[in-house]
């Protein structure tokens, strides 16, 4: 069991080591060949933090685990909205004004709906995982479309967007850049393949289901680049950036994340999912949609006691799901 349990951590420590240099090697190619540093962070930097998520739900799906993988998706949501914006608010309040993200939480409102009514009949198909991958590259295409288009009358002055455009890495030779990018392809499954197979034989050694152990242990080490990029981002007063990146990788683990496990592994999924998980996926999400439309004035205010709520509704889930074991 030690050694499961330390398998279990170095994973998790490679995954996101890995996951970050696979992304600094795509972006740093990316920018060698001349695309715009605000498309690459609109689109590699943004979805390199949902890469170890994608990454262990392609894993486990692929290996006939659905459950850790949807377990997986549901989990780093709530973690990220409860745990990671609760500890980032407790430790600096967040006063947003992106017209990115003020349009982005509807959508992630909406597009948990989705996923919740899709899991509702303890069922998820194809089908289902078709129409998310689609709603995935077209959030993408339609986000770029719309920022280009700006960018074409006015200057961009959006904060959310000019900071995640400042956090591009520097440009490093091309031959680095695909060495970082081929260490990250290579260990980024590697990886993931040993932190699925731990965490399945430590949770079958408790008696715990695919579905818990995809929800705490997998959810919550793979929503560590979040946490790391909320605090970095309060750290030099992006905060439209810190709460932009937890909206942002919400939405991808539904579309992306989620989706996955259609394509792959389709099928009958545990009731609880649907139950039980999936609707408080939803409920902290609309929570975090009346937290952030509490105001009437031009920016959201998350203060150290909305982040104490958020951090409250995560201990009770745990609790919740502890309990029911």
């Amino acid at each position: 069991m030690f050694i499961q349990v330390l398998i279990l951590l170095i994973s998790l420590v490679v995954l996101v080591w890995s996951a970050d240099k696979f992304v600094f090697g795509a972006s740093s190619l990316a920018r060698n060949l001349g695309i715009s540093p605000m498309i690459i962070g609109l689109t590699i930097v943004a979805m390199g933090s949902s890469a170890p998520e994608m990454m262990v739900a392609a894993t486990a799906s692929f290996q006939g685990n659905p459950n850790t993988a949807i377990g997986n998706a549901i989990g780093s949501n709530i973690t990220n909205i409860a745990l990671v914006l609760g500890i980032t608010a407790l430790l600096q309040p967040l006063t947003v004004s992106s017209s990115t993200i003020k349009r982005e939480i509807p959508l992630i409102l909406a597009v948990t709906a989705l996923a919740y009514w899709m899991l509702a009949d303890y069922h998820f198909s194809f089908t289902e995982g078709i129409i998310l991958i689609i709603g995935f590259f077209a959030y993408i295409i339609t986000l770029l479309v719309i920022t280009l288009r700006r960018s074409k009358t006015a200057p961009v002055n959006d904060p959310m967007i000019l900071e995640a455009e400042s956090d591009v890495p520097e440009a490093v030779s091309t031959k680095n850049s695909v060495l970082w990018l081929i260490v990250g392809m290579i260990l980024l499954p590697l990886s993931a393949t040993y932190l699925v197979g731990s965490a399945e034989f430590i949770a079958h050694s408790f008696g715990i289901s695919d579905l818990v152990i995809g929800l705490t242990i997998v959810a919550i080490g793979t929503s560590l680049p979040e946490l790391a990029a909320s605090i970095a981002s309060i750290i030099k007063k992006e905060n439209d950036l810190a709460l932009g990146n937890i909206i942002g990788s919400n939405i991808f683990n539904i579309l992306a994340v989620l989706s996955l496990t259609g394509l792959i592994a389709p099928g009958d999924i545990d009731e609880n999912a649907a139950t039980r998980d999936a609707p408080f996926m939803l409920g902290v999400t609309l929570l975090l949609f009346i937290i952030c439309f509490s105001r009437k004035s031009g920016s959201f205010r998350v203060t150290r006691l909305k982040g104490l709520l958020l951090l409250s509704v995560f201990v009770s889930y745990q609790i919740l799901l502890f309990s029911q074991l």
